[in-house]
């Protein structure tokens, strides 16, 4: 998945989705109601099911939507001169910094971006992508805002989102500024036709029409907002940011992602639904931060192999992989390898998922947890916090790499009946072997030496992983291993589920296949 901004004299720009366009600004000073104000609009549109032509709901529409730049300053740390202290050091000095190895220096930056105003004294929203530093050693210097009539305003920043990458400006005018609202999303409907409105590439005011191709979609980024609108509509480079609209010019999505293998529109462009943008957008507004609520879990979804692994039923919850010791989830009772199946009696589905229904409990209430453990419905009820920044929780989950791993013993010594069925031989995990692999002193269990390379754990299993629990029994030791081998075999099931983990990164469920 790729998020799109355009960015100009920056190494590296990322793709983020949707921008905006150079615009022309009709009649500003007279301007006092939406540009999308009921009946404004459904007697200039297209007819439903047969568009004729989009020309004159885009000519009432494009003067809300503005064109974002940025200008920034990056400090790029230089490679020091190969050269330094040779015969050719002061030939090549001048690249890499000469003799003074390589010290840092500052380029200045820009970045391209779409949004649209929803009030006439200057608030306009965009994405948080578009208006935030481009990479590490980044900063924005001013945020600068352009209308239809290039007529140009600094704009100031008065709030941000980055969970759900929304953003919120707001630019001084002498005269009252064309505007659009936003519509309510959960009307729309796949096949539906959509206008997009932005500047891909740093073109001019540039309009693409398509369909809804579906509703409720997940792109793969796990997360309270991963449910956008996709759609066919052309989203390209520079398009983030700008509005989306129904056929009655209402604002129904903001243009955020594309999916795209070579940063050009294939046609499969996502837009933040406008009524999860809202009530986060008046939050911003009145000055307020957004609090939204958490467990302190890990999550997975229940693939077919962990459904099987279990013996339950398809796409039924979310599966609990790590449970952050003394967070909400641990003192509500949640263990890894739990399923939740329903949120306060709301189901966990594909479509609102636990991360969104979470996040969306109000902080310090209490809320029921439907949960399956062991096979066997159960009922827990948490009392929701608040949930930690984005950066924060990177932080508490951690990242490893894919390095291999010393200070494991090697042989035969620990080959049970169980690893051998697995495809896996562990070693005991010392306090030394701990420190070696940089896992946590406070894990337990086994410790994979190596993999049969035919086997399925060798798809999804490397030496150094740490085996804590097989179909939610502890592993200890090899014999806890065999035990639980034997059960999922007892119990007619082809594999069994690992909790797992691999340098910092834990409570990963894997469901391995026996041999």
């Amino acid at each position: 998945m790729k998020k799109v901004r355009y960015a100009y004299a920056l190494t590296g720009a990322l793709l983020l989705g949707g921008t905006a366009a150079s615009l022309t600004l009709q009649n500003p000073a007279t301007a006092q109601t939406a540009q999308n104000e009921p009946g404004a609009i459904s007697a200039q549109a297209p007819r439903a099911g047969a568009p004729m032509s989009f020309a004159d709901m885009v000519a009432k529409l494009q003067p809300a939507v503005v064109n974002i730049s940025t200008t920034q300053k990056v400090t790029v740390q230089q490679q020091a001169n190969p050269f330094a202290g040779t015969p050719f050091g002061d030939l090549f000095g001048q690249f890499g910094g000469g003799g003074q190895g390589g010290a840092p220096v500052t380029r200045e930056g820009q970045s391209l971006g779409s949004g649209f105003l929803i009030s006439s004294d200057g608030y306009v929203v965009t994405n948080n992508h578009v208006i935030a530093p481009a990479g590490r050693g980044a900063t924005v210097e001013s945020i600068k805002v352009t209308l239809q009539d290039r007529k140009e305003y600094t704009a100031k920043l008065i709030g941000r989102d980055p969970t759900s990458d929304l953003a919120l400006l707001k630019i001084t005018s002498p005269t009252a500024l064309p505007f659009v609202r936003f519509g309510n999303s959960t009307a729309a409907r796949v096949g539906d036709w959509v206008v997009a409105i932005g500047q891909p590439f740093g073109l001019g005011g540039t309009v693409t029409a398509g369909i809804i191709s579906a509703v409720h979609r997940s792109t793969g980024q796990t997360g309270p907002f991963d449910s956008f609108i996709q759609t066919d509509a052309a989203i390209n480079q520079g398009n983030s940011g700008g509005p989306m609209f129904d056929m009655n010019g209402n604002v129904i999505g903001i243009n955020s992602q594309i999916y795209s293998q070579s940063g050009g529109n294939i046609g499969i462009g996502f837009a933040i639904p406008a009524t999860e943008a809202k009530p986060i957008i008046d939050t911003l507004m009145k000055g307020q931060s957004i609090k939204r609520g958490y467990l302190g879990v890990t999550i997975q979804p229940v693939t077919d192999d962990i459904a099987a692994a279990l013996g339950l039923k398809k796409n039924q919850g979310e599966i609990i992989g790590r449970v952050e010791p003394g967070g909400p989830g641990a003192k509500a009772g949640l263990r890894s390898g739990d399923v939740v199946t329903a949120v306060g009696g709301t189901p966990v589905t594909p479509d609102k998922t636990l991360s969104y229904l979470v996040a969306n409990t109000a902080p310090g209430s209490s809320t029921r947890l439907d949960v399956i453990r062991d096979g066997k419905p159960t009922t827990l009820n948490a009392t929701v916090t608040v949930r930690p920044a984005d950066d924060q929780l990177a932080a508490l989950t951690g990242a490893g790499d894919d390095d291999d791993n010393d200070g494991i013993p090697d042989g035969d010594s620990a080959v049970a009946p169980a690893s051998s069925a697995l495809g896996v031989t562990v070693q005991p995990l010392t306090p030394q072997i701990a420190r070696s692999i940089g896992v946590d002193s406070t894990v337990q269990g086994v410790v994979i030496a190596s993999v049969d390379p035919s086997s399925d754990a060798a798809q999804k299993l490397k030496r150094g992983d740490v085996i804590s629990s097989i179909n939610s029994a502890p592993v200890r030791t090899s014999a806890d291993l065999a035990r639980g081998v034997a059960a999922a075999k007892a119990a007619g099931r082809p594999q069994v589920l690992l909790s797992i983990t691999r340098q910092r990164t834990a409570g990963v469920l894997l469901a391995v296949k026996i041999k």
